[in-house]
This record gives structure tokens, sequence and C-alpha cells, in this order.
């Protein structure tokens, strides 16, 4: 545990080798992510932490932003000295990331984004799965969400436009997006291509969660290699 921000944030390192800080989805804490973050610490040293609101990190009552977010994660960072580290953010932890690529640039060597937009699009389906998992407690590991922190993560998720800052990014990023993404559409991984200078993106055929199994999780850990390495 460390205190950052003013909230006390659960966190753990796993492997050796370059620093590497996961920032985590709505609803998600680190128990439920344990063999993503032990394929990622066979190469990187790894930080894997619980955002507020998930997991074992404080749950505030009080609204959430995505900034207010990026600068829990940015005093994590700076308590554990990993300042310099690649950033990689999944889904809502993809907008931290941008945040806090723009508003703690010094503590970002390279950007990884996955399965994330600058924005939400309401679509139908969202709306309807946003209403069913706000109805029932969060979270698929030891630590349930409480629906109030759910409400509060999914809240800060909705009303952050980070369309923007995107300008402001001025570290190597890539993005990692599924075609087949039904939460988060295609095109607004290409809309994050286009609103950040020198990006690149690589298409998956898959959905939300491309990334944690089936026949293109090893593509994506080639793909994220590659792109650590240059």
């Amino acid at each position: 545990m460390v205190e950052a921000n003013g909230i006390t944030l659960y966190y753990e390192t796993h492997g050796d080798g370059p620093p590497l800080v996961l920032i985590l989805g709505l609803g998600a804490d680190v128990s439920v992510f344990q063999p993503f973050v032990r394929d990622l610490a066979a190469h990187h040293r790894v930080l894997a932490f619980d955002n507020r609101g998930a997991g074992r990190s404080a749950k505030p009552r009080e609204p959430y932003t995505v900034p207010m977010m990026a600068d829990d994660t940015a005093g994590l960072i700076q308590a554990v000295g990993m300042a310099g580290a690649d950033v990689m953010g999944l889904s809502l932890g993809g907008r931290i990331a941008i945040e806090l690529a723009v508003r703690h640039p010094e503590l970002v060597g390279r950007l990884v984004l996955v399965s994330t937009a600058a924005r939400v699009i309401r679509t139908p389906r969202r709306f309807l799965v946003m209403h069913v998992l706000t109805r029932i407690r969060r979270g698929g590991g030891r630590y349930p969400q409480p629906r109030y922190a759910f409400v509060r993560q999914r809240q800060a998720a909705e009303r952050y436009d980070g369309r923007p800052a995107l300008s402001r990014i001025h570290v190597p990023t890539v993005i990692l997006h599924g075609r087949a993404d039904r939460s988060t559409p295609f095109f607004l991984a290409e809309e994050l291509r286009d609103g950040i200078a020198g990006s690149t993106l690589v298409p998956f055929t898959g959905g939300h969660r491309f990334l944690l199994s089936g026949d293109e999780r090893q593509r994506f850990h080639d793909e994220l290699a590659a792109f650590l390495a240059t």
C-alpha cells in the first residue's frame, strides 16, 4: 500500500527488466489480472495496481474523474521510484494513461493504449451492458467492487473527453485494438491514431478483451515486445 494523491492505493511489482506500469480498466483489480501480469513480468518489472474504487485501494464516495485517477497514478509512480517507465493502459486505464502522458509527461517513457479511446460512445449495446453491470456487484476476483464505486468509475469514463489533449502527447505511442470491439468501436482507435502525432495503430480481429485469450494473445505480446524494444 502507498499514499498517493490523498488516498491509499494497493500495488504489486513483479519481474525484472525495463519498468512497465499497467493501468487497469473499469471494475478490474490486480487479483483478476494475475496471469496477464505474469506474462508481462517475464520481460519487465511490472507495476500493477488497483485504481481508486477497485480491489484493495481506497473507495471514496465523492465523484471520480479521469484526471484525478491520472494524478493517483503519478503519485504512485513517484512513490515507488519508477519515473520514466513505459505505461500501458487498458480500456478506462487507457484514458487514465492518456491524461498521465499529458499532465505528467516526465513520468512516461512510451505509451501503450489497448482497447481504449479518448471518449465514450454511448451505443445501445454499451448502455445495456452498463445498466446490467451497475445493478450488480462488480468484480470477478477476490475483492468484489461495491456498486457505488463501479458507478463512480463508470461516470469518470463517460464524462471524459480527451480529444483536445491528444496533440499534447509527445511520447512514442502504439494503439492495439480489436476490429470486433463493440464496447469501444474501432473508429475510436483510428481517432486516437490521428490525434497523437507519430502514433501507430495495430489492428487485431478480436473484441474488447482480445489480448487475454485466444489466438491473438501471443500476437499481442509479440507486438508489445517489438514496440517496447524500439
